[in-house]
């Protein structure tokens, strides 16, 4: 999760949710800027969890829906804990046999956290209130003696750094227009957090925390660190500096204030990566280039040297005018002074350009003169023809059917 972990659960929950997350994606994206009514701000424990409407699942039911926690329906581990995979019947939500009813993901917290409490907590606080498209869907909780869970819609493919950052002669790399689709799912949920309405900050913004469904669409997911924006005549809020080292906004790190155009700046890394196909941050790399933003930004602002930036293995899928406005829109989020950088509706509008064929179809022979590779642009289909199941998961063999 994040370096360290601070935050005041004085949030704002209303008691119903806002947009349907179980409405058509694709048709419910642009929505970026409805939110339910939101009533008096919760102070206690107790009232959050009162005011969510969130199901309350002991903890016997979790443990049956997972089959004890085992080892094989692990999808994946972070600081908070290990997240299991399990199944509910889709009307009552009672524990069901593997393979039936509805599939869901379990976030057990490991007891030995105070602090994972409170991001548990905010979790429940923030999923608690807001459905959108670009969010992943809190279906309930367990609290329980020393138990600590979370209960979401299971994302097929897993998250978004999986997809970037895997190797391996057998996985295929996320295609150019797949990695564009997820930047503009990802960019609508946080300009969804920022409006006027729902005025929240993210705050953890990186390609982990990004899950992908089975049809590539993104979706923001661990919400234990996102703060309510500032109120009446603030500019920012003033917190403890945290998150993950490499995506945070350098003026959040010098003086802990906090604002919007934080998140902005973590999107713009993420979109570099994305462009790159590397990792923000990368010890193995040779010298100059161990920060990925400090070696690349000079190349964004060229549009012949954006070349030396993108990602070798996505050559042939895409055009230069779509590599340039993704190149422009990274570089602007990544500016130096909070001011110059583009709130998240316009990087959405920027992005939705490149919905457009014109843009985004590659020429018969790319800039490097190669033949552009064949891809189906709304493919949902995992890269290379694989498994859709993109958590890391144990070998086949020790799953049981």
């Amino acid at each position: 999760m994040g370096v360290c972990f601070s935050v005041e659960v004085e949030h704002k929950c209303p008691f119903h949710k806002g947009l349907d997350s179980n409405a058509d994606d694709d048709d419910n994206q642009s929505n970026i800027n409805k939110v339910s009514f939101v009533p008096p701000t919760p102070r206690t424990e107790g009232e959050i969890l009162e005011s969510c409407n969130l199901k309350s699942f002991c903890f016997s039911e979790l443990k049956m829906a997972t089959r004890n926690f085992r080892p094989d329906s692990v999808l994946g581990e972070g600081g908070f804990g290990s997240v299991f995979k399990g199944w509910i019947d889709e009307h009552s939500f009672v524990a069901a046999k593997p393979g039936t009813g509805i599939v869901i993901a379990v976030k057990k917290l490991n007891q030995e956290s105070f602090q994972g409490h409170r991001e548990w907590l905010a979790e429940v606080n923030y999923l608690g209130q807001f459905s959108h498209p670009n969010l992943v869907q809190l279906i309930g909780y367990c609290l329980e003696d020393e138990q600590r869970l979370l209960v979401y819609e299971f994302m097929p493919r897993g998250s978004l750094e999986n997809h970037l950052f895997r190797r391996g002669s057998y996985f295929q790399p996320l295609p150019w227009s797949l990695r564009l689709k997820a930047a503009l799912g990802a960019a609508k949920g946080l300009a969804f957090l920022h409006n006027t309405k729902t005025k929240v900050i993210y705050r953890d913004f990186k390609t982990s925390n990004v899950l992908l469904d089975s049809n590539y669409n993104a979706k923001l997911s661990d919400f234990g660190l996102a703060k309510d924006g500032p109120i009446g005549d603030k500019s920012h809020v003033s917190t403890r500096v945290m998150g993950t080292y490499g995506y945070a906004a350098p003026e959040y790190l010098a003086t802990g204030h906090l604002t919007s155009k934080s998140d902005v700046y973590s999107f713009g890394v993420v979109l570099l990566e994305m462009l790159s196909g590397q990792r923000v941050v990368d010890k193995t790399r040779p010298p100059g280039k161990y920060s990925l933003v400090e070696w690349a930004k000079p190349y964004l602002a060229h549009k012949r040297k954006i070349y030396e930036v993108l990602d070798s293995r996505l050559e042939g899928q895409y055009t230069p005018e779509a590599a340039k406005v993704v190149a422009n829109v990274s570089l602007r989020c990544l500016s130096a002074e909070p001011r110059f950088r583009p709130n998240m509706t316009e990087v959405v509008k920027e992005l939705e350009r490149l919905q457009d064929p014109k843009v985004t179809r590659p020429r018969r022979h790319s800039s490097h003169g190669t033949r552009p590779r064949r891809q189906s642009v709304g493919d949902c289909t995992a890269p290379g023809g694989g498994d859709p199941d993109a958590y890391p998961r144990p070998p086949p063999s020790l799953i049981s059917k």
